[in-house]
This record gives C-alpha cells, structure tokens and sequence, in this order.
C-alpha cells in the first residue's frame, strides 16, 4: 500500500506502531518474512503489555520454525480454510453482492484518505486493513471496529486450532476496546450461522482466498 498524504493521529500514540506490526506478521511469510520479523520484535518492546506479550509469543515461535514449515502452515490455515479467512468483509457478507459493495467502499475509503493499493491487494485483507490503520489512526480504529465481531470470530477459530497467528489476533484484539453487549452478540451470531452464501455478484472484486497458490494468499 501507497501512502500519498498523512493523517494526524488523536489515538494512543503507540496505537499506530502496535497496528503496523501486527500487519507485518500477518502477511504471508515469505523470503523478506525475517526482516519483517526482527522488526516487529522491536516494536513490540516499546508496547503495552497486552498488546505486546502475544506479539512475543508469535514471534518467539516463528523464530523456532522453518520458513518453508511456515509458509505451508500459513497456507494451510488462511488459504484453505473457510473458517481462518483474513479477508474481513467475508465474515459480515460472504460471496454475496454485499460483500462487493462493501469491498468497493473500502477502496474508496482509502482513495479519500490519499491511499491507493497495489495491484494484488483486496482492500478486505487484515493485514491491508492494519497497514491503513497505522497511517490514519482514527479512520483505521473506526473500520476495525466496524469488522469486530468477524475479527473476534477468527481470533476464537486461530485459538481452536492452536495455530500460532491467534497470538497475533490477539495483540489485535488488546487494541481495541472490550466488546460491548451487540458486539458479543454479532460473534454468537456469526460462530453459530457463519456468514451468507450466496455465491453471486462478486466480480470483479473476487476473492483469491481459498486459491492454492500462496502468492495470492495476502499482500506482499
């Protein structure tokens, strides 16, 4: 993602850089994954304990893994698999009309805010989503929490399955405020009935999700 202009931020001033590192270790490991690791460790240093402790977590595992093990688990988990999916309008949507307008609104919130994406980048992407929230704070707070409860949902799916980004989900979660009485709600709504699935409508905003090949399975 481009950044062409700049945002003041009257969010918790560590907000932003919780929010990039978070971004970092959500996109797919690949050869440049290191780098991305190592530097999201020192960014965690300088967090809230709540936000930091899982980043910890995630970043000490991913140090004992091998890469290529990494990368199929990655995969693995947010490729194939319905119930991990990392693109968030999915959860509210799923393969409807809805989802294609709700794809296009993000673009054009981004557009609005001096953003472009790249090329192949669904605006829906966690960790396109958190990139944004990193540069404009107050825009970025407002749609991850507008996303909460599909957020909450793949947190508590990461959790079930052991898998290691639920820490990641979680540093997510620390930052932003406890789930108020309709949002709990809208996660039992959705853990028990899953997003629609009407398969229409979608093009040209088709998500490659569920496609085997890891080079579009989240930004690069």
């Amino acid at each position: 993602m481009k950044r062409k202009t700049a945002r003041a931020s009257r969010v918790e001033p560590w907000l932003p850089d919780a929010w990039q590192a978070q971004s970092l270790l959500l996109a797919y490991p690949d050869e440049e994954f290191g780098q991305r690791l190592a530097l999201a460790g020192r960014v965690a240093a300088t967090l809230p304990d709540p936000v930091a402790r899982p980043l910890f977590r995630f970043t000490a595992h991913a140090e004992q893994s091998a890469p290529g093990n990494l990368a199929a688990t990655y995969v693995a988990t947010f490729d194939h698999r319905k119930r991990c999916c990392l693109y968030l309008t999915y959860y509210a949507h799923g393969d409807t009309r809805k989802r294609g307008t709700a794809l296009l609104r993000l673009k054009q919130t981004y557009a609005a805010a001096g953003w472009r994406l790249d090329d192949d980048e669904l605006p829906d992407h966690l960790a396109v989503v958190l990139e944004f929230a990193a540069a404009d704070p107050e825009v970025g707070r407002r749609l991850l929490t507008e996303h909460r409860a599909g957020l909450e949902l793949l947190r508590l799916a990461l959790t079930d399955d052991g898998s290691p980004w639920a820490h990641v989900l979680d540093s997510v979660s620390a930052t932003l405020p406890p789930l108020a009485g309709d949002e709990r709600e809208a996660v039992m709504r959705l853990a028990a009935e899953g997003p629609p699935d009407e398969q229409v409508g979608l093009d040209p905003y088709a998500s490659p999700v569920f496609l085997p090949d890891p080079v579009v399975g989240g930004p690069r």
